[in-house]
């Protein structure tokens, strides 16, 4: 049984426990505002030692700052976990980031994903956000997820993220 729980700074070790490893068949890239499919076909292996520590890092930074932060647990084993960014975003300063998202290789396609981006949600709301900004690994899986979850592509940009990950789908979701 999965359970939900809210995550403290003194948890950030605890992310190496996460798989985030996985097949990639597809990617996205968008061209001329269109998002097209583009073959990959390779196998991305699980975070190293430095992806890791930059992982954690950015973790640490947002909870020290405001965020927020939820795991889901399979007993004692940390399978799942969103990050709440603390800085709102946006023309209107109405938008949170959905900074940091995985869920553990054969943990997904269980809900977990689902559960956790309700708990961001609910978070999010709290604050008075009117909606998420998430800026998604061009990943199929990624995007499809987000996308089944209500987000869609946005119009509005955010370039600070953008310039940190130019190759990322940016997406919104509307709470």
């Amino acid at each position: 049984m999965i359970r939900l729980k809210e995550l403290e700074i003194n948890d950030a070790e605890r992310l190496a426990e996460i798989d985030r490893s996985e097949q990639i068949d597809l990617i996205y890239e968008i061209q001329d505002g269109q998002m097209l499919e583009v073959v990959a076909g390779h196998e991305c292996p699980n975070w190293n030692q430095h992806q890791i520590r930059e992982i954690i890092e950015r973790f640490k930074y947002e909870l020290s700052n405001g965020g927020k932060a939820f795991g889901a647990f399979d007993k004692d084993l940390l399978v799942g976990f969103a990050v709440l960014a603390h800085k709102f975003r946006g023309k209107k300063k109405d938008q949170l980031q959905l900074d940091l998202m995985y869920v553990s290789r054969t943990y997904r396609r269980q809900g977990i994903g689902t559960q956790l981006m309700e708990k961001i949600s609910q978070e999010a709301r709290k604050w008075g956000a009117g909606s998420l900004y998430i800026s998604s690994t061009e990943t199929e899986s990624a995007v499809n997820f987000y996308k089944s979850a209500g987000s869609e592509l946005t119009d509005e940009i955010d370039q600070e993220l953008f310039e940190r990950e130019p190759k990322d789908i940016h997406m919104i979701r509307i709470l």
